[in-house]
């Protein structure tokens, strides 16, 4: 009953009355009423008018299924194949799970907390409650994997347009797939790939997105302090957090339409918002640090390096950081 009830408010758009609502779902007011001090609970902005009834002024704080899928189309392609749980300890690792159970294509799994969080390299991800994102979406995309090189790449740049869509502003990427504003970093971004053994070609790709939403400053470790932001910090404002979900849910999908047959006009949308070209850089693998300035992506999404010793490569992989930003001065 409460998701019928949440339907009529929205498409309704103004006040309703305990008795019409009532009336059309063939339960009692007092029902009706219990369902509204439930709502309230759960962080949605009912408002109530002696004589005028119920209204749903903005979208719930609580990141939830109804709300994400209320905000996609009625007959999206992944809308039915998006599960949602309160506490996880990774959505990539539950979602690899299912993955190698034969969880179909377009599958995705939300979160809003996370025990166990991972980013690139095998660091943490900080996964507080009723903060921000945790994404994961699966996809089965039957090709060999140097066909996926700029997968990460093709992400990254979805993200940027889904924060735009749904927060209002354009973030930067940082090379290969750190969102930022400024000197912040606001998601992480983790691509794991399973191979066949037979064939060679990819099984399928997990692909796991975490979006600082909500936290001010204080709410960070204050080791990350500096580094870190969320797109409350940026825009000032609140974050509707379905809204934001479904608009992730929406891009991917759209980016996986297009991954493999027009993976140059990706690559170019990436490359416009890459933040760190033409910036010193400095290349950390293993022990080495090699110095230089960034030039381009190339077709596969690596990045293109003038280095100081006067010879041109390509990186694909290592800690690559920017001048002026997460420390390095």
């Amino acid at each position: 009953m409460k998701e019928k009830i949440l339907e009529m408010l929205r498409s309704e758009g103004d006040f309703l009355s305990g008795e019409t609502i009532s009336a059309r779902l063939g339960v009692s007011r007092a029902a009706v009423w219990k369902v509204m001090q439930k709502l309230k609970e759960e962080g949605y902005a009912i408002e109530s008018v002696p004589n005028r009834g119920y209204r749903l002024s903005e979208a719930t704080a609580r990141l939830c299924l109804s709300e994400i899928r209320a905000n996609l189309p009625k007959y999206h392609p992944w809308r039915d194949l998006i599960r949602f749980q309160e506490d996880v300890d990774s959505t990539n690792t539950r979602l690899k799970l299912s993955a190698s159970q034969g969880a179909p294509h377009g599958s995705v799994l939300i979160a809003d907390h996370q025990t166990g969080g991972r980013g690139r390299r095998g660091r943490s991800f900080a996964s507080p409650p009723n903060m921000g994102i945790y994404l994961s979406a699966l996809l089965r995309p039957q090709c060999r994997p140097e066909d996926l090189m700029h997968l990460t790449c093709a992400v990254a740049e979805a993200m940027v347009q889904a924060i735009e869509d749904a927060a209002g502003f354009r973030p930067g990427i940082k090379w290969t797939n750190d969102l930022v504003s400024g000197k912040r970093k606001l998601t992480g971004i983790l691509t794991e790939l399973s191979l066949e053994a037979e064939s060679g070609c990819v099984n399928y790709a997990v692909i796991g997105i975490g979006v600082n939403c909500r936290q001010e400053l204080s709410d960070f470790p204050e080791e990350l302090q500096e580094m870190a932001g969320s797109l409350h910090m940026v825009t000032g404002g609140p974050i509707d957090r379905n809204k934001l979900a479904a608009a992730m849910v929406r891009r991917l999908y759209e980016m996986d339409q297009n991954l493999l047959s027009d993976k140059a006009a990706i690559l170019d949308a990436y490359r416009r918002d890459c933040i760190t070209l033409g910036q010193d850089i400095v290349l950390l693998q293993g022990e080495e640090k090699r110095y230089g300035k960034a030039l381009d992506i190339d077709s596969d999404g690596a990045l293109v390096v003038a280095f100081t010793d006067g010879t041109v490569g390509t990186v694909n992989s290592g800690e690559v950081s920017v001048r002026g930003m997460y420390g390095y001065v």
